[in-house]
């Protein structure tokens, strides 16, 4: 159901992949709530998924290409989003992460390091050239918002997890750090949401993916907050709801960040 939170207000959506991923509903979801949107995705990921599709249910959305390691690529994005719209832009989501490390199968302890930087370089300091770049164009809005997708190993150790733990650390020390000069600049909010476990592309590829979201499952309150769910809180990030909330790490996970034990594991680790 649309209660028009976005009304009259343009973003841009990194990251849209498939339907499965959070970045695709979010983009379904701020549509539904009256926004217009550009969808961007790496020239690779483009050829891969089925952006496209998104596009037409989202009113012909243009999809611009743009490695997020590239500033010309994220100007070129920026300034024909702007085009497109006709004027600056209200929000942006940050949906971007890889690490070849963990696709390559390679452990915490044995890290290939140049593969690390990649890591680093596409999942962290992206957000620190997204923000950059928008900030020397002046291409936000007052009151405009940024948000980031992250995870809570970067507070806590998840072994699997690997280097990603690393860099979602880094992008929730940018996203606060961007976030003071945007906001003291032109009142910009920048956050981060740390999600519970989700079923994309990328949080299947972590191994023993499965258990992990059935004890995450068992560990929350609410139980998983599905990719739709995240999405309707992005949405209201993107909102003038939040105006005044910037420079934080929020947990959207059902509960499980703050809670010890549950009597659903206690009873399973008792069988």
């Amino acid at each position: 159901m649309s209660q028009n939170l976005l009304k009259g207000k343009k973003g841009i959506i990194f990251g849209a992949l498939n339907d499965q991923s959070i970045a695709w509903k979010t983009a379904e979801i701020c549509y539904q709530q009256g926004a217009q949107i550009v969808l961007t995705n790496a020239p690779i990921a483009l050829r891969m998924g089925e952006i496209n599709k998104l596009a037409e249910a989202c009113g012909n959305a243009p999809v611009i290409g743009a490695d997020v390691t590239n500033m010309d690529d994220l100007k070129n994005l920026f300034e024909k989003s702007m085009e497109h719209f006709g004027g600056t832009i209200d929000f942006v989501l940050h949906s971007v992460g890889m690490s070849m490390n963990i696709r390559k199968g390679n452990m915490y302890t044995g890290l290939n390091h140049d593969f690390q930087h990649k890591t680093f370089d596409i999942s962290a300091m992206s957000l620190h050239r997204v923000c950059q770049v928008a900030y020397e164009l002046d291409a936000m809005s007052e009151w405009g918002s940024i948000v980031a997708l992250t995870y809570i190993a970067a507070q806590r150790v998840f072994p699997d997890y690997n280097e990603m733990a690393d860099a979602k650390a880094l992008l929730e020390s940018i996203a606060r750090s961007f976030g003071y000069h945007y906001g003291v600049k032109k009142k910009v909010r920048i956050n981060t949401i740390s999600q519970s476990p989700t079923r994309t592309t990328a949080g299947s590829g972590v191994k023993g993916f499965d258990g992990f979201i059935n004890y995450a499952e068992k560990m929350s309150p609410l139980g998983n907050a599905s990719a739709e769910d995240c999405a309707n809180y992005c949405a209201v990030m993107f909102s003038d709801m939040t105006r005044m909330v910037t420079m934080q790490n929020l947990f959207h996970d059902g509960g499980f960040s703050f809670t010890g034990v549950t009597q659903a594991v206690i009873e399973q680790m008792e069988k």
